[in-house]
């Protein structure tokens, strides 16, 4: 399909070599989103550049995606993005995210399988709104939560299946937390992440989300969620004890904020209907400072 993405600002881009490109990248990573520049400071500087054109990818596809006028051209501009990650891969990039992303790929050896999944996944957003069953909803975020940590442990050396295995959970469960963060929220954007066996499970409708109806059915279907993200949360801490202290300082970080996020949530009474629990900028500076320091502690001995 010959899609001309001159509708978006990534369609008009160029660079005349690959110093332009990485720049390009650069700019992407420090004026689109906080959290990622916090987790860099933890990025080994050999990494940095190389973490920049991995999220100036994602950057890109979610923003084609999320700003697109309508879903058929959100799945066209997809569909343009895809193409030029193949050109990636068959050594003729011409955007400059895929000149930088050319780059990184054949340093640490990374398939196009992640990048594809997450095109698939962003692809799915936009004609399933809704998921039958709890399997279903994992099954999504295999496609949009896992390749990253995937991504990860690639930049950082990290290619078995023990180790990407137990990325899988953490990464899924900060997942599931912005989902029950934001029930409400995704609801006024035509999307229910509340698996509909669940639903039933506890008697809440769809109905009961879109009044703000905050009922102890409700209460209970949210605690039912967040009880078994936490336990995800649990089983993915593992991770932490078998890599180096600069990933691991990360993985602190994130997960200590997505437990966070549940313990708020609990805090107020699992009604996230009418507020969603954040957590305040001290909070996360505390929990940033705390990161780097556990990160210097010696690993436990196996």
């Amino acid at each position: 399909m010959d899609v001309v993405p001159y509708d978006t600002p990534y369609g008009l881009a160029v660079a005349a070599d690959l110093s332009e490109a990485e720049a390009y990248c650069r700019r992407l990573a420090r004026t689109h989103y906080e959290n990622f520049l916090v987790a860099s400071a933890f990025v080994p500087r050999r990494l940095r550049q190389h973490f920049y054109n991995v999220y100036a990818f994602c950057r890109v596809a979610d923003d084609l995606a999320d700003e697109a006028p309508t879903t058929e051209r959100a799945v066209q501009l997809l569909d343009w993005w895809e193409s030029h990650l193949a050109r990636c891969y068959s050594g003729d990039p011409t955007h400059p995210v895929l000149m930088a992303l050319r780059t990184t790929n054949a340093a640490f050896g990374i398939p196009s399988k992640p990048y594809e999944d997450l095109l698939r996944a962003f692809r799915q957003d936009q004609v399933k709104t809704q998921y039958e069953t709890y399997d279903e909803l994992l099954a999504y975020c295999r496609l949009s939560a896992c390749p990253v940590g995937h991504l990860v442990l690639h930049l950082f050396g990290y290619l078995d299946g023990h180790r990407q295995h137990l990325s899988d959970a953490t990464c899924t469960a900060l997942q599931l937390a912005n989902f029950w963060q934001d029930v409400a929220r995704d609801h006024d954007k035509g999307r229910v992440y509340v698996p509909k066996e669940d639903l039933r499970r506890f008697g809440v409708t769809e109905d009961h989300i879109a009044r703000r109806e905050f009922t102890p059915a409700f209460a209970g279907l949210m605690r039912f969620e967040c009880d078994r993200t936490a336990e995800m949360f649990d089983y993915g801490r593992a991770l932490r004890d078998v890599v180096g202290p600069r990933l691991r300082a990360q993985l602190d970080m994130f997960t200590r904020g997505g437990q966070e996020v549940l313990r708020r949530i609990a805090a107020q009474g699992y009604n996230v209907l009418r507020r969603r629990p954040v957590i305040p900028k001290t909070r996360q500076f505390c929990m940033l400072a705390g990161a780097w320091l556990r990160s210097r502690l010696p690993r436990p001995r196996t």
